[in-house]
């Protein structure tokens, strides 16, 4: 039986440069870093997000971006600080799709290495909702 989310893993250029982003953006905790070891395939450094586990290993960036994407929920108070920070960063920051009113606000940007994220401030529930008011006739 599936207990919830492990982990995820982003395979990054510069681990310090990916350290610098996620605690700048996300207020990221650096829970452990393998210096020269490696524990695994690559020198790592795990931290928490929200109490999410997040690790990064050092290779090879990725050689495109896509609309593959992790997304972190966000009060629709603190929207426009984190938006901020992301700015700060001079990230690449995403035109993102067209929204119906009510599923929430959303700012997609690229890490160094192609990887999407998102800050959204909707749930689940909230986007359901906004859907089915849509497709009403």
């Amino acid at each position: 039986m599936i207990e919830g989310l492990s982990h995820i893993t982003f395979i990054v250029s510069d681990l310090r440069r990916m350290s610098d982003f996620l605690k700048r953006i996300f207020n990221a905790e650096e829970i452990f870093s393998s210096g020269g070891i490696e524990h695994s395939i690559a020198k790592e450094k795990f931290f928490l997000i929200g109490g999410l586990w997040i690790a990064i290993m050092e290779g090879k960036p990725l050689a495109e971006k896509t609309y593959n994407h992790i997304a972190f929920k966000v009060a629709e108070a603190d929207f426009s600080s984190y938006r901020d920070r992301v700015r700060s960063l001079g990230v690449e920051i995403s035109e993102g799709r067209n929204r119906i009113a009510g599923e929430g606000k959303s700012l997609y940007f690229y890490d160094f290495d192609n990887h999407l994220f998102e800050l959204h401030t909707g749930s689940l529930d909230q986007r359901m909702a906004s859907y089915e008011f849509a497709t009403r006739p």
